[in-house]
């Protein structure tokens, strides 16, 4: 094993090297495609060690979709302070930025959901609050711009951020930027 991996692994908890191993692999091949073994060997931890702080693949599961909201909702956060319409604006060309790389996959959310499809399912349920933030996120931007439709155009803006997510892998990326900014400023009026 070569040395900096060995000091890495020394350097970063062994869950959070299960977490960032397993988002690695579930966003580049699927969940269902990706075993706890390879999990666990890619992440240089033992099988007991997995399971002391997962007691099964949908825990982990349900903890990288609650992760990766956790980073989304970090980077909003993050965003300049602008006026509403702006941001809305932004968190839009932030999608198609992300969509346009060649590293994009798909929506992590969109991707688990298909990979479960029962509604109860914790996976899902975790899913499914990702998806209340987003929406609560449009509305109360809809809300501080003034929007006198708030709840209809935050579902609006859900579905267009939908079909952004999925057009990304099916259409032309730097044809959907314009595409999205024009949808978002015709959805805004």
């Amino acid at each position: 094993m070569p040395a900096q991996t060995t000091e890495r692994r020394r350097e970063k908890p062994a869950r959070a090297r299960i977490l960032d191993t397993a988002t690695r692999l579930f966003y580049a091949e699927g969940v269902h495609s990706v075993g706890i073994d390879r999990i666990i060997a890619e992440a240089g931890v033992a099988k007991a060690t997995f399971y002391n702080h997962f007691p099964g693949k949908d825990d982990l599961v349900r903890h990288y979709v609650t992760e990766e909201s956790l980073r989304q909702r970090t980077l909003t956060a993050g965003l300049p302070a602008a006026p509403p319409r702006d941001t809305l604006h932004a968190l839009f060309a932030y999608m198609c930025e992300v969509g346009g790389s060649p590293a994009y996959r798909g929506c992590p959310f969109v991707n688990t959901a298909a990979e479960y499809p029962d509604p109860a399912h914790p996976v899902r349920q975790a899913i499914d609050d990702h998806r209340r933030w987003m929406r609560g996120l449009f509305h109360d931007l809809l809300v501080a711009d003034g929007h006198p439709d708030a709840d209809r155009t935050a579902g609006i803006l859900m579905l267009l951020r939908d079909g952004l997510v999925v057009g990304f892998d099916l259409d032309d990326p730097s044809a959907l930027r314009a595409t999205a900014r024009e949808a978002v400023t015709r959805a805004l009026r």
